[in-house]
């Protein structure tokens, strides 16, 4: 598993700081993708679990969430890296465009926003939007935390 960009963040998920990875690879290829340079699955750097246990640990009590930008098409990697960020206390996140993704991630997930992005309905911003922002621990949609 490869990522383009690694970020700290504050707006993508509601109330936390996030150490953010956009995955390349995604296989979905929306018209109109604003990461579509992420496309090559080989783009960028590779995500070991050796790194993001160093990043963990150069970020700890800095952040409060992990987020992932795609890589549910790497499940199996995907599920260790997630596991390793929960047992250091921290939240995680997974943006997909897929609609849903497998039980066995979304048991390591706090949080889960689906559906592809659709120009017409624009993102999380738009009331209109057919992406969902889920707290799994509640069951609860978020996506008013997004509108101005």
């Amino acid at each position: 598993m490869y990522f383009s960009r690694e970020q700290v963040v504050f707006q993508e998920v509601p109330g936390e700081v996030s150490l953010a990875y956009t995955i390349s690879g995604c296989p979905l290829r929306c018209p109109g993708c604003h990461s579509a340079d992420t496309w090559p699955a080989m783009a960028g750097e590779p995500l070991s679990e050796e790194y993001f246990r160093q990043r963990l640990e150069t970020y700890a009590g800095l952040i409060s969430c992990v987020l992932f930008m795609g890589g549910e098409w790497h499940e199996a990697q995907l599920l260790l890296l997630l596991k390793l960020a929960r047992r250091q206390g921290l939240n995680t996140c997974l943006y997909t465009g897929l609609d849903t993704v497998a039980p066995r991630l979304q048991a390591e997930l706090t949080y889960l926003k689906t559906g592809p992005w659709l120009r017409d309905l624009g993102g999380l911003e738009s009331p209109l939007t057919n992406q969902r922002f889920m707290d799994l621990r509640s069951n609860r949609c978020l996506n008013h935390k997004f509108h101005q």
